[in-house]
């Protein structure tokens, strides 16, 4: 039975989510002592955490990257802060995912699914290069002549999955599924704003010739 530690200062939110994870098979622990938050994950040793941004006298985003200097632990935030800075923050500092609240909580199994699926026994990719850019997963950044630009999470999953299949036509059915691994909760014009604005970002950076379009294929 899969772990998952639940840092959430809400009461009612914490006993919800207990209820949610252990009715679909995850023990379900808890932190309520905030203050060494990160030191209880370590003890713990759980397969995911959920960690909610605000905390009382903390913040969740440093207690991730308290998690991330001494393990790879995967973390996803839970937290009513919707702002694209705030899940930037939260890529940036090692979180697998990011769900903001009130969440669906199908929708937020699927996610962890996905996130015990992707991370679990395997290694983590921590870079790939192409054409002198290299991509830092972790992250969640691309370093190009001296420089870091940060992406977000969907930004640099549509990128990571292409520089990974260069060389091949990556489908947008292909791209959908390694995106929200379930498609059927997506349409295809999902798809097309968020690589729309991925190549803004690549060519504000020089590297707008990266991504081709194949019509019909990919």
């Amino acid at each position: 039975m899969k772990k998952i530690l639940i840092i959430e200062d809400d009461n009612v939110l914490r006993g919800e989510l207990k209820i949610l994870l252990g009715a679909n098979g995850y023990e379900a622990e808890e932190v309520t002592d905030f203050e060494d938050a990160a030191g209880q994950v370590l003890a713990a040793e759980p397969d995911l955490v959920l960690l909610d941004i605000l905390l009382p006298g903390t913040n969740g985003q440093m207690i991730l990257r308290e998690i991330r200097a001494k393990s790879d632990i995967p973390v996803i935030m839970l937290t009513s802060r919707n702002e694209d800075v705030d899940e930037i923050v939260s890529r940036s500092s090692g979180a697998d995912d990011y769900v903001t609240k009130p969440y669906n909580p199908t929708l937020l199994l699927l996610r962890i699914e996905t996130v015990l699926r992707r991370t679990g026994g395997q290694p983590r990719e921590e870079e790939l290069s192409y054409r002198g850019m290299r991509l830092n997963v972790l992250r969640s950044s691309i370093f190009y002549k001296g420089e870091e630009h940060v992406l977000s999470h969907n930004e640099m999953t549509i990128l990571h999955c292409l520089v990974k299949n260069r060389g091949r036509i990556v489908s947008r059915d292909e791209l959908m599924d390694y995106l929200w691994d379930n498609s059927e909760f997506v349409d295809d014009n999902t798809l097309t704003v968020n690589i729309n604005r991925l190549r803004k970002r690549l060519d504000g950076i020089g590297m707008g010739d990266v991504i081709e379009t194949r019509r019909r294929q990919g």
